[in-house]
């Protein structure tokens, strides 16, 4: 049975990227679907059952993706080799990243404000409640989100395609997944601005470029932290004087022009960084 199991991870390796993906993400769903269909039998509370089937995806995930490093591309450390590191650094890289994308979301909404699209709305009781709630839930969004797509995902296409390719088909199916059209523009470029985050923290490492993922998921969980207070603690109600696809559709920023002017502003930042570390460090990224 193990030499089976042994063999089959092996072979992985040699099918296509694309491929290797899909049957990842089955097996992956094959291993979630009971837990989730048990949730929400077993549990009265909708909340808490889609929070519980959510942390067993989580959490199977991260087992089953060091399990696929290991066996089907034989990394001694599978998640260190996909960005992750816990180390001051990162968690220096962490908190910029997070100031950057929660200050830069709450600068549009304040540049919003001074244009007259929005009035600001007195802070609720529970306001305090809802700014811990948003880290938390931005946080876990963050961390999960970018060890799949920036992490896992990335990794696997960078070992099929050029580097540019692999950005834009990792930003593409970034933007996929969320199953909203609307938002698919926004979503390609943030996906590619967070490629462009992880690969500007670089080094040589053994021969090969080793990249970290806590700017990415700093960046990430401080754009849904700003998000988050804006809507769920009802912050800002819009005045109507310009139309919803200029300040944003269903109450999203990235769905409108200002929202993708402030996300091209910092796709050009952490562009133009990533190159300029690529420069110093003389490695092969584009």
């Amino acid at each position: 049975m193990a030499n089976g199991l042994n063999c089959f991870f092996a072979k992985l390796a040699t099918y296509s990227a694309l491929i290797r993906i899909v049957i990842f993400l089955l097996i992956l769903g094959c291993f979630w679907l009971p837990f989730l269909v048990a949730f929400h039998l077993l549990l009265a509370d909708d909340n808490l059952a889609t929070i519980a089937s959510l942390l067993t995806l989580y959490l199977g995930f991260i087992g089953f993706v060091k399990l696929w490093g290991d066996r089907v591309h034989a990394e001694q450390h599978p998640l260190r080799s996909y960005g992750l590191e816990f180390s001051l650094q990162s968690g220096k890289e962490l908190l910029v990243g997070f100031l950057l994308g929660s200050v830069s979301l709450f600068l549009l909404f304040l540049l919003q404000g001074w244009l007259g699209f929005l009035q600001w709305q007195p802070l609720s009781q529970s306001f305090a409640r809802i700014l811990l709630e948003g880290l938390l839930v931005a946080l876990a969004f963050g961390f999960a989100e970018e060890l799949f797509f920036r992490g896992w995902l990335l990794d696997e296409l960078q070992r099929d395609y050029r580097p540019n390719v692999a950005l834009w088909l990792n930003a593409a199916l970034f933007a996929f997944a969320h199953l909203r059209l609307l938002q698919f523009p926004g979503l390609t470029l943030l996906g590619a601005t967070l490629v462009w985050a992880k690969w500007s923290r670089i080094q040589p490492a053994q021969g090969r470029v080793k990249t970290r993922l806590a700017l990415p998921i700093g960046l990430h969980a401080g754009l849904v932290w700003g998000i988050y207070q804006v809507n769920v603690g009802n912050l800002v109600k819009y005045t109507g004087q310009v139309p919803a696809w200029v300040t944003g559709l269903d109450n999203q920023p990235i769905v409108g022009v200002t929202g993708l002017l402030l996300l091209s502003l910092l796709a050009i930042g952490i562009r133009s960084y990533q190159r300029q570390q690529v420069k110093i460090h003389r490695l092969e990224l584009p």
